[in-house]
């Protein structure tokens, strides 16, 4: 027989962290492994973009804390955050980190690993699908093509307090670039293309709430795609692409989409020129 001490070990011992991507928006496109970390959850610790429709995933008992960030607004602080992802799997529990696009890539999930780890705390990641990719695949634009882009970088607009700039001229020389969290830095990234040598002629789209049945994409160049981004009203969530890819849309779709419908490759194959 367990004494009380014994049990007590041993449900810590099955505590855990899940660092769990939930994918670009679009709730199909979490992970097999993803889901069912989730449906095993106790606690879910979600943020801003994650699909609300995903929490339906957790088991009815499960308590749902939000974590979500905003520019000037941080529901809970990252400091917050590591403590309960700590403390409730310290105390036996399956705790979710449900984090959108990917946790490795611009989700601070690598500093919640950290802090797991340094804990002794047992976590696991699970990638997701990543937003810099996904988002450009669901609007008809992929990111590389063998006859017109032969790289790609993913870049974030915003850097931690202190933090160097982005390489803007070692930037400006890659065929592909998408930007995230880059609408309210849309014209200082601009600028700064162009002055490192980028043509104002380089094709650029702005995916808003890519993947998502409100999805709605903004067609422009370095040159013009501010005035048409604040003509349009332009809003985070957001995903920028730069490059000669961003042409092959209207190729590859075989029409002119209208503003804020949302048509996939598939539905193209399907509609007439």
């Amino acid at each position: 027989m367990l004494t009380k001490q014994r049990m007590e070990y041993r449900r810590a011992s099955t505590g855990i962290v899940y660092l769990i991507g939930a994918g670009p928006g679009d709730p199909d496109l979490i992970t097999v492994r993803g889901q069912n970390c989730l449906r095993q959850a106790d606690v879910v610790v979600y943020d801003r973009l994650v699909n609300e429709a995903l929490l339906a995933e957790a088991p009815p008992g499960a308590e749902r804390l939000f974590a979500g960030k905003m520019p000037g607004y941080h529901s809970l602080s990252q400091q917050a955050i590591n403590r309960i992802l700590i403390e409730r799997a310290g105390a036996g529990q399956v705790v979710v980190r449900l984090k959108g696009g990917d946790p490795f890539v611009f989700g601070r999930g690598g500093e919640e690993a950290a802090a797991c780890a340094a804990a002794g705390v047992r976590w696991e990641v699970v990638p997701g699908v990543t937003s810099a990719v996904a988002v450009p695949t669901a609007a008809g634009i992929p990111v590389t093509h063998r006859h017109i882009s032969g790289a790609f970088a993913v870049v974030t607009a915003h850097r931690a307090n202190g933090q160097d700039a982005p390489n803007w001229a070692a930037l400006a020389q890659i065929d592909t670039l998408v930007v995230l969290m880059g609408v309210k830095r849309l014209p200082h990234v601009v600028a700064r293309l162009i002055e490192e040598g980028r043509a104002p002629e380089t094709p650029v789209a702005i995916i808003e709430r890519g993947t998502q049945a409100d999805e709605r994409v903004t067609i422009g160049t370095l040159a013009d795609i501010e005035q048409r981004a604040s003509t349009v009203g332009v809003r985070s969530p957001a995903t920028i692409v730069i490059g000669e890819v961003v042409r092959l849309r209207e190729q590859l779709l075989g029409l002119t989409i209208q503003p804020g419908v949302r048509l996939g490759i598939c539905d193209a194959l399907l509609t007439p020129a």
